[in-house]
C-alpha cells in the first residue's frame, strides 16, 4: 500500500512527559487538519512538529478522554503508519537544459536570473505534473538550471548563498530572511504549492579571507551543490559534491566528504552527485554505514560505451548496493547525455534512454520506503566464492585489447556454446554460454581487466566482461557499439573478485536494459533466467576496489 494521506476529524494526542502514560485520562485538542502520517515514532517527533505550525487556523475543543480511548487511538494510528511506510511514489525528471551562450564574458545578475527562470518554467512544469501523479519527491539534474559551460568568473552571478539546513528556513514565505535568492526562494514555491519534495542542483558560493590559509585569491568558495525542499518548501538537506569531473574548474573541492541524510515519512535519504557515485566517499558510506533507503541522484552523465552508460551504471549500482537510486540526467544528444531512472534493489522499477529526441522525459513509479525490510530484499552477496570453487578452464588463446585506455585481456568465443575463463593479474573471470542465433558477422569476447583506471583521478577497476566487439576485426574489441543480433540462451558470469563491491550490468541491443531478465546469486554468479528476449551489447561485472585508488591529486581531505 502506498502512503496514506488522510484529511478528516483527528484526535492529536502529544505527551509531554513520560509520566503522562501513567495518567488514568488525558486532556486532548480534536481539530480538522490535513495529517501526513508518519512511519516510524521518530518521523512522527518530526511530524508534530511540522503539523503544530499549522494549528493556529485550527478550532480546538478540549475535553477529557480515558485512558482506553487514548490507548486504543494511539494503536489504531500505529497501525495506520505500518500501512502507510510501506511504499512512496518517485518521480525525476530529465532536462534539456537552456543553455547559456557560450561566451567567457560575465553577465549581469539579471541575465543570469532571466536563462534559470526559463529552465525552472520547464522544470516547474515537470514538478506540478509528478505531483498531480501522486509523487512525494522529484529529482532533477545536475546542472539543470543554469547548464555548464562556464568559467569561475562567468559562474558567479548564477551562484547563491545557500545557508546550513539548520536555520529551519522555509524561503518561500520568508525570502528576506537572508541575503537575496531567487531561486532558492522559487524552488521553495514549487515544493510549497505543490506538496513535494523537491531536488535540485544549483551553485554555492561561501565568501572567505586570509584567515583561512585556502580561501581562493578571489575571496569565495564555490561550490556545485544539492538541495532539498519538503513539501512545505522547507530546506532540508544541502550537499557540496566532492568528486568534482576534470572540467568542473568553476567549482571548488569542499574540504571534507560530506555524508548528507534526511528522514522523511517514507524513508531516510541520501544524496551526492554524478562523479560521486565511482567512489567511495561519500556514495559507499551514505549506503554501508548510514544505511540510508533512497539516494537521490542529480547528474549530467555522459554515456561512455561498453561499461559506462547512465542507465547501465546506475542501475547496477542500485542492485550492487542494494539501494533505492533515484537518478537524474540532463538530456543533451550532441554531449550523449540521456538516460534517467528508478533504479531499486531488483533492478530498474522505470527508465529512460533517448539519443534522438531533444526533448526531456518525466518518470514516476512506486518504490518500496525501506528496502532494507521487504520480503523480496536480495541477500547478500560473497563475489568470489563461485568463481574460486570450480575448475579453471584456461583459454591459451588471449589477446590484449584497450577499452578506452584500459588493456584488457581477452578471448574470443568461437563457438556457440562453451566455458572459458581469462585472467589479469589477481582477478579470473569464468564465463559459461550457450548463443540461440550466433550472427556471421558478430564476435564476442571474454574480457578481464584488474587496474588504475583514470589519467588524472587514477581509481582501480576489477572487470569481468562478456561483450561485442565492434566489428569482426578482433582490434575493435572494447571499442563502443550499440546495436547487435546475437541472442544468449543462457550465460552465467562469475570472478575471482578482491572486493565486495560489485555491480551487475546487462545491456541488450539499442542500449536498452533487461529488468527481470536476469539476477545475482548469492555465490557471486550474473545469470540470465531464459533466453534474452533482445540481442546482447554487454554482460559485465564491474568491481571498484576503492583500497587500491591512488591518492586523489586535488582534494585536499586525507
Amino acid at each position: 500500500m502506498g502512503l496514506l494521506r488522510a484529511c478528516a476529524s483527528a484526535v492529536v494526542l502529544v505527551l509531554s512527559t513520560l509520566e503522562t502514560w501513567a495518567l488514568d485520562s488525558y486532556i486532548a485538542a480534536v481539530y480538522e487538519h490535513s495529517v501526513l502520517l508518519p512511519a516510524s515514532p521518530e518521523e512522527a517527533l518530526m511530524l508534530m512538529d511540522r503539523n503544530s505550525e499549522h494549528s493556529s487556523n485550527c478550532q480546538a475543543a478540549v475535553m477529557v478522554l480515558p485512558w482506553p480511548v487514548v490507548h486504543a487511538a494511539v494503536f489504531a494510528l500505529a497501525a495506520l503508519q505500518v500501512l502507510a511506510s510501506d511504499t512512496f511514489t518517485a518521480a525525476v525528471y530529465e532536462h534539456a537544459v537552456i543553455l547559456p551562450r557560450a561566451t567567457h564574458e560575465t553577465v549581469s545578475p539579471e541575465d543570469a536570473l532571466a536563462l534559470m527562470n526559463k529552465n525552472m518554467d520547464i522544470l516547474e512544469g515537470a514538478i506540478k505534473e509528478a505531483a498531480q501523479q501522486g509523487a512525494h519527491i522529484i529529482v532533477t539534474p545536475e546542472d539543470g538550471i543554469y547548464g555548464w559551460v562556464f568559467t569561475r568568473e562567468t559562474i558567479y552571478p548564477y551562484l547563491e548563498d545557500i545557508p546550513d539546513p539548520e536555520v529551519n528556513w522555509i524561503p518561500c514565505t520568508d525570502p528576506t530572511r537572508f541575503a537575496p535568492a531567487p531561486v532558492q526562494e522559487r524552488l521553495s514555491c514549487m515544493a510549497r504549492n505543490n506538496s513535494i519534495y523537491v531536488v535540485a542542483n544549483i551553485g554555492d558560493k561561501k565568501s572567505c579571507n586570509s584567515s583561512d590559509p585556502s580561501c581562493p585569491s578571489d575571496g569565495r568558495y564555490q561550490y556545485n551543490t544539492n538541495v532539498v525542499f519538503d513539501s512545505e518548501g522547507k530546506l532540508v538537506a544541502r550537499y557540496h559534491k566532492y568528486n568534482l569531473f576534470r572540467q568542473e574548474t568553476q567549482f571548488n573541492y569542499p574540504k571534507e566528504p560530506e555524508a548528507v541524510t534526511f528522514k522523511t515519512p517514507f524513508g531516510k535519504f541520501g544524496i551526492f552527485t554524478c562523479f560521486d557515485i565511482l567512489f567511495r566517499e561519500p556514495a559507499v558510506v551514505l549506503v554501508s554505514e548510514l544505511q540510508v533507503d533512497t539516494v537521490l541522484f542529480p547528474t549530467a552523465w555522459m554515456n561512455v560505451l561498453p561499461f559506462l552508460t547512465a542507465v547501465e551504471f546506475h542501475s547496477a549500482w542500485a542492485m550492487g548496493m542494494r539501494v533505492n537510486l533515484l537518478s537524474a540526467n540532463t538530456h543533451n544528444i550532441r554531449m550523449s547525455m540521456t538516460g534517467s531512472g528508478l533504479f531499486t534493489p531488483g533492478g530498474a522499477a522505470a527508465y529512460y534512454y533517448n539519443s534522438e529526441t531533444e526533448e526531456g522525459r518525466l518518470l514516476v513509479a512506486e518504490l518500496s520506503a525501506r528496502p532494507r525490510l521487504s520480503p523480496t530484499y536480495p541477500p547478500a552477496v560473497n563475489w568470489s566464492s563461485y568463481a574460486t570453487s570450480i575448475k579453471q578452464f584456461t583459454e591459451d588463446n588471449t589477446f590484449l585489447g584497450a577499452v578506452r585506455r584500459d588493456i584488457f585481456t581477452f578471448s574470443e568465443l568461437k563457438h556457440e556454446a562453451g566455458n572459458f575463463t581469462v585472467c589479469q593479474k589477481d582477478l579470473c573471470c569464468h564465463l559459461t554460454y550457450r548463443m540461440s542465433n550466433k550472427s556471421n558477422d558478430e564476435i564476442y569476447v571474454l574480457g578481464a581487466f584488474d587496474g588504475l583506471h583514470g589519467s588524472v583521478i587514477k581509481y582501480h577497476w576489477q572487470v569481468c566482461t562478456l561483450l561485442k566487439c565492434r566489428s569482426t576485426d578482433l582490434s575493435t574489441c572494447g571499442q563502443p557499439v550499440e546495436t547487435a543480433q546475437t541472442k544468449f540462451d543462457m550465460f552465467s558470469l562469475s570472478g575471482t573478485f578482491g572486493t565486495n563491491y560489485v555491480f551487475p550490468e546487462v545491456l541488450y541491443s539499442g542500449v536498452q536494459l533487461a529488468p527481470g531478465e536476469f539476477e545475482v546469486l548469492p555465490d557471486g554468479r550474473l545469470e540470465s533466467k531464459n533466453t534474452t528476449s533482445k540481442p546482447l551489447l554487454t554482460a559485465t561485472l564491474f568491481g571498484r576496489h576503492y583500497e587500491k585508488d591512488l591518492k586523489h591529486p586535488l582534494q585536499t581531505s586525507p
